[in-house]
């Protein structure tokens, strides 16, 4: 087995296993592992169990990865039943060999110290701030937002730290040997000198003689070739948020409330830096440990000393308390209200109850705010203006469309004069060679519903961007049917040429090929077709074709050349002559080179494979995720 995976390494389906064995954190939705369902697992491994709602989330959260990084074109594979079911099960997969491998890890007895956990978590991208570093404010947001506590983001990210030491020692337990990298600098670096002979099939197909017979016969064999799909003509009204800031109207007065009431926007905000001791808990215990701090602090105790040993915000703590500048709007409500209240540097307050506990907060500093000018940002604040009412007026026009298209539903009039558009129209055509709007996928989706398909009722309103939205009705229905021989006698006659023009070439070709691996030329020279010149090519060629050919054929001998055939990515037929093979000079690859790295990660990768399928061989793996759920 481990033979057959090295030789496969670079196949798409390794890689597709790698991709999902190799756990990526993520940071949004980690709740959701962290609860179970009621319901019957999504998969069992071994002792453990994958609930539905610790699947749906994962799948939830690979589905917005996704939708963010291909927008539209994802959508669009999602609307195929099967791509989701495959997407959803590649979901499940991954879950599972995670779970392969924490529990592999714990029977190993890995472990990871504190001192680890908080260094990893300091370094988390998303909780670096402005300036760069561990920004103690997001760390606590984001917890909150998902619902977790220190203590269960603490225990995730152990398990993801204990999961990364066996993965990282079996990545690290590959290496190249020096024979291994100059075979692989020898067959990466070959070339192959060859020359080229092209049939056009349009050569022959031109010359191909088609009767009357044959030509029905051919219309009669392939009715699938001459098929006219389902045809609708389609009414639609369009409207687009596209013109409207251009006439939109900005008052002056207008402009200078809008500055007034946004001087944050327009220069540096007023920002504070506090510190706070936090005691963690919502109940009265809380409250009463974090008044006798208070009092401990109006005795006259050190306010960054009580922090170090008093607060449950380990991070803050060990720079006694101190948090990092922040404007109004990044913060617990109700500790940003209690901050911005302080009026002096050195002001304490009161215990103040957040989402996240209890806390006394001291004022260390204040940066005022630094706006610029009205006159400096009014062009700015206009066209921002232009844009609020341009979409005020959209949402009103949408609404309108919308209502008119559902109060009066067989036509399309009404709601076109309610928004001031025209009603556009179409030819019969199907669905597949809609284009523009109506190629949307969710276009496409309302028109095959029933009501939309079959009643001739206007759908419902489409959005298909930002501000740009469409409702459509059909107006007719035009079958799938084979069209009639002479409508497309036209089409029979160059399919059937072609496909003996094909036919002829490729005969010549195989006699071709079989006369020069002999020697004998003389049916070259009677077809009237010739060589190209020789040309060296490598692995890595835009002739794909000639290059995947021409990489399997044998070394022929010196003073001869071998000959085979193929079909170009433009259909016509090559006959490829190879002359030589030549291999680059060895050169000395230092086991620290970037080649060495490639090959011992393509191994280690390899390995990391093969473990999880031993992995699941030695464990019960059960998946109770029907495919109709899927």
């Amino acid at each position: 087995m481990m033979e057959r995976l090295r030789e496969g390494v670079n196949s798409l389906a390794v890689k597709i296993i790698l991709s999902l064995i190799i756990f990526s954190f993520v940071f949004a939705g980690v709740g959701g592992y962290l609860s179970g369902g009621t319901v019957a697992p999504a998969a069992k491994v071994g002792d453990q169990e994958i609930s539905r709602n610790q699947f749906e989330q994962a799948y939830q959260n690979e589905r917005a990865q996704m939708q963010a990084q291909a927008g539209d074109f994802f959508a669009t594979l999602l609307s195929d039943p099967d791509y989701l079911a495959q997407f959803r099960r590649n979901v499940l997969d991954r879950m599972v060999n995670q779970a392969l491998l924490d529990q592999q890890a714990n029977a190993l007895g890995l472990r990871v110290g504190e001192g680890q956990i908080k260094q990893s978590i300091r370094e988390m991208p998303a909780f670096q701030g402005t300036l760069g570093s561990f920004d103690n404010d997001l760390y606590l947001e984001a917890l909150r937002r998902n619902g977790l506590t220190p203590d269960q983001f603490a225990e995730y990210v152990r398990q993801d730290l204990v999961r990364d030491q066996l993965v990282g020692a079996l990545q690290n337990s590959e290496f190249a040997l020096e024979g291994e990298l100059e075979s692989l600098y020898k067959l990466e670096g070959q070339t192959r000198t060859v020359r080229t002979l092209s049939l056009p099939v349009a050569d022959f197909a031109a010359k191909a003689d088609v009767t009357a017979e044959q030509k029905q016969d051919f219309y009669q064999q392939n009715p699938s070739q001459f098929v006219r799909p389902e045809q609708f003509k389609i009414s639609y009204v369009e409207l687009s948020g596209n013109g409207i800031a251009d006439v939109a109207e900005v008052t002056e007065e207008e402009a200078k409330a809008y500055y007034n009431a946004n001087l944050a926007s327009y220069g540096t905000a007023e920002k504070r830096k506090v510190s706070h001791i936090m005691i963690q808990g919502d109940d009265d215990a809380a409250n009463e440990k974090a008044e006798a701090v208070l009092a401990e602090l109006n005795a006259g105790a050190d306010f960054a000393e009580l922090a170090k040993t008093r607060s449950d915000d380990t991070f803050s703590a060990e720079q006694g308390g101190q948090l990092d500048w922040f404007d109004a709007g990044v913060m617990d409500p109700a500790f940003e209200e209690a901050a911005f209240a302080l009026a002096n540097k050195g002001d304490v307050s009161g215990v103040v109850k957040s989402d996240f506990g209890f806390h006394i907060i001291k004022l260390d500093d204040v940066k005022a705010s630094d706006s610029e000018p009205f006159e400096a940002v009014r062009d700015e604040i206009v066209a921002q203006l232009k844009q609020q009412h341009a979409a005020e007026t959209f949402f009103a026009l949408s609404n309108d469309l919308a209502e008119k298209a559902f109060e009066m539903p067989d036509n399309l009039d009404d709601a076109a004069n309610a928004v001031d558009r025209k009603v556009q129209h179409t030819e019969f055509v199907s669905l597949s060679d809609l284009e523009g709007t109506l190629a949307n996928a969710n276009v496409q989706q309302a028109l095959q519903l029933a009501e939309v398909r079959e009643d001739g009722l206007n759908s419902d309103i489409i959005e298909i961007a930002p501000e740009h939205v469409v409702v459509v009705r059909v107006e007719d229905v035009r079958p799938e049917m084979v069209l009639p021989f002479d409508d497309v006698e036209t089409q029979v006659t160059e399919l059937l040429k072609r496909q003996k023009g094909e036919e002829a070439a490729q005969a010549l070709a195989t006699t071709l090929v079989e006369e020069l691996n002999t020697g004998n030329e003389a049916g070259l020279s009677a077809s009237g077709y010739a060589f190209s010149d020789a040309a060296d090519i490598g692995r890595v060629s835009p002739e794909r074709d000639v290059v995947e050919l021409a990489f399997t054929m044998p070394t022929p001998n010196a003073g001869s050349s071998e000959y085979a055939q193929t079909r170009s990515i433009s259909g016509d037929v090559l006959v490829v002559a190879l002359d030589g093979v030549t291999e680059p000079e060895t050169a000395d690859i230092s086991l620290e080179s970037q080649m060495a790295d490639r090959v011992a990660r393509s191994l280690a990768n390899t390995e990391l494979a093969a473990t999880i399928e031993q992995l699941k061989d030695t464990t019960d793996v059960v998946y109770s995720l029907e495919t109709a759920e899927q």
